[in-house]
């Protein structure tokens, strides 16, 4: 018995053989799907990234390999990635007020926004280098909050300001003893809850007003005493308040009549306080992003809002000055895990795309674009897990050396970003520039980065006020760059000269130094990035790195890169083959 062939295209037999029958045309092949690759998903983002893995053991971070070969497995899912796609496309809501009229003032989230930042919550991308301290702490929850971000950006912006704010609150012991066990827990709700009633917390952060942004020290929101148990009234205006629905903020504001009266000092501020009132927080609006859309941010005014304080009065730069140290970190680990990222997308697709007779991957001027992204990738990454590694040790080398390595770093990587975002957009063709496919939202992310927590020239001068007041930061920064001395002519020329221009910086006049605050930083940059590259890549890779980023002939744009290098070499090393 033969089976009946019910398709709608199927010929015939009657047809075929009755007299006068129209033949019928093929069947149309314009919907077939060719030469296109498939999708990447199923993949391990921590073992498919030998950098990575390779710097997390070298800076005592391999204890965390299983923790961290899971969230690799994780967020290499398809399900993760399309929630990742999900939190973006459907952008949050702003909710002022219920349908009866009362103000709730609530940000809703697509359901997939919390299942991203759930899932991090739960693999320690937050506190655990606080919950778990030792040697590689920092390495390990460095490298899960990267993998994360890697997928998707915008959550990692609450996840990595309740990661800042726990040194900040140990500056009022009382306060921390109550809300730091809630950070470290690695339970996620969203909700407006009493924060006691949750399984865990997150914090974020209201510093700028409209009358300065990064001058922290332009505060007009007032604070004035209101009881015995601490408390304090704030009544202002933020201009930026990132994640509005966290559970708790650190906000500067103004205690008139109080020590260091001018100075603003730092305040606790919760959404819901512990008997379940909400606090006055008022959401002024959304602010429309160029990225980071999964993420609200908003303007807020406080009028009356209750809050703590955090620190000594008219201290309060001082009480998050670790917090911002942190935060600077983490625009690092982002802006690596987005050149990851790209590296990966544009590589996959130059893989399984073929033009004029050959894959794309296998055709020298693409090879050379893709084989120059990776070596920024790797350097990216090798710099972040190093400062990771910075904030592990307490010593006073560890201490001088995060301190101008951090800015240097938050600068520069950040800072070649975008650029490098837009270049691997560009291997994809059209795709690139769809929405559809991630690296559009890449392209959109990566300047935040380089705007939070200092932008260039505030980078630059803060590089320049810690080369002046912290002069161990300048020793310790160069005896690192001393590990790899004699190592490569070309990084020993380029050291050379950056202790010339150091030099030269250091005896002129405040307006000279400005002038060059830029040059200074990029010189240390790329003498740091070279050295780590030349202690950690195959010398080829080494070597590659360094002459196009310090020879004499080196270009000005990606894929310029020295003849004789071993493209195929490098793609092989940054897909794990």
């Amino acid at each position: 018995m033969t089976p009946t062939d019910t398709r709608s295209d199927a010929p015939s037999r009657a047809a075929g053989t009755a007299a006068g029958a129209v033949s019928r045309p093929a069947p149309s092949t314009t919907h077939r799907v060719t030469n296109q690759p498939p999708e990447r998903e199923g993949v391990n983002e921590y073992l498919e990234h030998p950098v990575l893995r390779e710097a997390v053991h070298a800076y005592g971070g391999a204890w965390g390999e299983d923790r961290l070969v899971e969230v690799g497995a994780l967020v290499g899912t398809g399900d993760l990635q399309r929630a990742a796609e999900l939190a973006n496309v459907h952008e949050p809501v702003l909710r002022t007020h219920d349908r009866r009229g009362h103000r709730i003032d609530e940000v809703e989230y697509h359901p997939a926004y919390h299942e991203v930042i759930g899932a991090a919550v739960a693999h320690g991308a937050h506190t655990s280098a606080w919950a778990e301290p030792g040697p590689g702490a920092n390495v390990v929850r460095g490298a899960v909050f990267s993998l994360f971000a890697q997928v998707e950006p915008g959550h990692a912006c609450p996840v990595s300001m309740t990661h800042a704010a726990v040194p900040s609150l140990r500056h009022a012991p009382s306060l921390a003893a109550v809300w730091e066990p809630r950070l470290l827990s690695r339970g996620y709700d969203g909700a407006l809850a009493a924060p006691g009633s949750k399984p865990g917390v997150l914090v974020g952060m209201a510093m700028t007003e409209k009358q300065g942004g990064s001058d922290v020290r332009a505060n007009a929101t007032t604070a004035v005493p209101a009881g015995a148990d601490g408390a304090y009234l704030l009544t202002g205006h933020k201009w930026f308040c990132s994640a509005p629905m966290s559970d708790a903020f650190l906000v500067l504001a103004q205690v008139p009549g109080a020590p260091g009266e001018g100075a603003p000092s730092c305040f606790l501020v919760p959404r819901v306080l512990e008997d379940g009132t909400r606090n006055v927080f008022r959401i002024q609006r959304l602010k429309e992003k160029l990225g980071n859309r999964s993420n609200a941010s908003s303007e807020i005014e406080l009028d009356g809002t209750v809050g703590f304080l955090v620190g000594e009065p008219g201290r309060g730069v001082r009480t998050i000055i670790e917090m911002v140290s942190r935060t600077r970190l983490d625009c690092v680990h982002g802006s690596a895990a987005g050149m990851r990222q790209a590296v990966t997308e544009a590589l996959w697709h130059a893989r399984h795309r073929s033009a004029f007779g050959a894959a794309l991957v296998d055709q020298p001027a693409m090879t050379a674009v893709l084989a120059d992204l990776a070596l920024e990738s790797e350097a990216a990454t090798l710099t972040s897990v190093r400062l990771a590694a910075a904030h592990d040790g307490e010593s006073e080398h560890d201490r001088a050396f995060r301190r101008l390595a951090t800015a240097v770093s938050k600068y520069w990587v950040c800072k070649r970003g975008p650029h490098h975002a837009y270049e691997a957009m560009e291997c994809l063709g059209g795709n690139g520039y769809t929405e559809a496919f991630p690296l559009a939202r890449r392209y959109r992310e990566q300047p935040v980065m380089a705007i939070w927590e200092g932008s260039g020239n505030v980078i630059a001068l803060d590089v320049l006020r810690a080369m002046g007041r912290e002069p161990a930061s300048v020793a310790a920064f160069e005896a690192e760059l001393a590990t790899t001395a004699g190592a490569h002519p070309v990084l020993d020329a380029h050291v050379v000269r950056t202790r010339r221009l150091l030099a030269e910086v250091a005896g002129a006049d405040a307006g000279a130094q400005q002038a060059q605050a830029r040059r200074v930083v990029e010189s240390l940059a790329l003498a740091l990035q070279a050295s780590l590259v030349v202690r950690h890549a195959p010398s080829g890779m080494a070597d590659a790195f360094v002459a196009a980023r310090l020879g004499e002939d080196r270009g000005h744009g990606y894929g310029v890169l020295p003849r004789g290098t071993d493209a195929h070499a490098i793609l092989a090393r940054h897909t794990g083959r």
